[in-house]
């Protein structure tokens, strides 16, 4: 088993104040695979004050030495793209080619939209006799979740780079093996002693150090809401910026004039993806009451040919959920589905046939689901789609929005205009119209429970910058 009980400080690796180790289990095999250190709030203190260091100097630096720098993250991460696939598909049970082609991959894509982004952001505008100028924030501290592991890491740490902040990572303590390779890609592209730190440990710990430590001037939490409450309270004694991108629920709005075949068998495999553990997959699939049996057809279709197992073979497409936690979550909520009376179309409880080890969990479809049932309302974090049957637009769209939730959505019409008018009602963050893509150039987000703030493109850098007027800057009669 490979041991890894250093955390990464001020530009070295260095032993951590207390002696308390957690064993990191892979979900395909229910056996540890490696060991961390847990850290402590003192570990926290070390961390921050490189930080803190290193902020006078690395906040001053020029746009060509971040985009240097950045670049060389970028260069030094491509190499390590295997190390990282390898990491996250042991840590988490993502398949290997999902893990190489998305999780991994997602890192690239982040790291590069942060140096484009650079290239061209202004940091300064002058309003008439004013100069407003866009500063570094400070000292940040990152708190990132197991489910995308590198895309949570990088597409915070490429624009507190960008910006000219410093940082301090905690990575989930399900999946810090990846994040252990990052601290090594940021040393490998030479990242000044100090600009990013990293520390392991759990949230009521190093997570709760990190949002009340009063030298920290900005916490990014990407997580559950029940934990980004808890980081926000923490947070609101020390009055520190709180960036939080927590959870979803999102609405899929099949229209009747769409395809239903082509919709349908989109929306299911987004669901089931990953094992389901996307905070934005389409969970709740709305359909016209009328056409519910045609779509539960397909949905189960879908779910039956996807095949669960091994992350290692080349035939799986969706590997164990992370964590025996995370399983019997799982399985309480299907259980809940069947006893409020939702139509179990197919899956259910237990693991898939053949499979008697690892959190592998059964691709699930329930029907006639109401949006009163907690399959309905909960976040479940698995391969489990909801069927919510509807008689009109406008209930499609009241049931849509008829949640705490509001990260993303989905709506599908034959009718691209009758789309858009649709998305504009939606109360999220984010509406993908006719199965299209996200985009890192565009911001990530949600409404109401599901956060605050935006990550990606420029709008990523915006939460990590303070803005300063200079009032007289230039006087009336200088020359612009």
């Amino acid at each position: 088993m490979n041991e890894h009980l250093s955390f990464y400080i001020d530009g070295k690796w260095v032993q951590p104040e207390g002696r308390q180790t957690l064993d990191v289990i892979n979900p395909a095999t229910e056996e540890p695979f490696a060991r961390i250190a847990l850290g402590t709030a003192a570990d926290v203190d070390s961390a921050v004050a490189a930080a803190k260091r290193a902020f006078p100097s690395y906040s001053r630096t020029s746009r060509k030495e971040r985009l240097d720098l950045l670049g060389s993250v970028l260069d030094a991460y491509k190499k390590r793209i295997d190390d990282i696939a390898e990491a996250i598909s042991q840590e988490m049970g993502a398949p290997m080619t999902l893990a190489k082609q998305a999780q991994a991959a997602a890192g690239v894509g982040h790291i590069s939209r942060g140096i484009e982004v650079l290239k061209t952001m202004e940091f300064e505008e002058l309003i008439n006799n004013t100069l407003v100028v866009r500063e570094p924030i400070g000292v940040v501290g990152l708190i990132t979740p197991w489910n995308w592991p590198l895309n949570q890491i990088t597409c915070k740490v490429a624009p507190a780079l960008g910006t000219g902040c410093t940082m301090v990572l905690k990575p989930s303590e399900v999946s810090p093996i990846s994040a252990i390779v990052f601290a090594e890609i940021m040393h490998e592209a030479g990242v000044p002693a100090g600009v990013f730190n990293l520390v392991n440990g759990d949230g009521p710990t190093v997570g709760a150090a990190i949002s009340s430590h009063p030298d920290i001037d900005m916490v990014s939490f990407t997580g559950s809401t029940r934990a980004g409450i808890l980081v926000a309270k923490a947070a609101a004694d020390t009055v520190k910026r709180v960036h939080q991108e927590l959870g979803g629920k999102s609405p899929n709005i099949i229209l009747d004039d769409a395809d239903f075949e082509a919709a349908i068998t989109h929306g299911a495999k987004g669901c089931f993806n990953n094992s389901g553990q996307s905070c934005n997959a389409p969970t709740r699939l709305l359909v016209p009451r009328a056409r519910q049996d045609e779509v539960a057809a397909i949905a189960k279709r879908i779910a039956e040919a996807t095949i669960v197992g091994d992350p290692r073979s080349a035939d799986t497409v969706i590997g164990p959920v992370v964590s025996e936690v995370q399983f019997n979550r799982i399985q309480d909520l299907i259980d809940a589905g069947i006893k409020e009376g939702a139509r179990l179309v197919t899956g259910g409880l237990g693991r898939p046939e053949g499979l008697n080890r690892g959190y592998y969990v059964r691709p699930t479809v329930f029907a006639d689901v109401t949006n009163d049932m907690r399959i309905a309302r909960e976040e479940i974090f698995g391969p489990v789609l909801s069927i919510l049957p509807y008689e009109s637009e406008e209930e499609a769209i009241s049931i849509a929005n008829d949640t705490i939730y509001g990260l993303s959505s989905y709506v599908t019409s034959g009718d691209p205009e009758r789309a858009r008018r649709i998305a504009r009602e939606i109360r999220a963050g984010m509406v993908h119209i006719n199965g299209s893509r996200g985009d890192n150039a565009a911001p990530f987000g949600g409404y109401k429970q599901s956060g605050n703030g935006r990550e990606w493109g420029r709008y990523g850098f915006e939460d990590y910058l303070e803005v300063k007027s200079m009032f007289g800057y230039q006087s009336a009669g200088q020359a612009a």
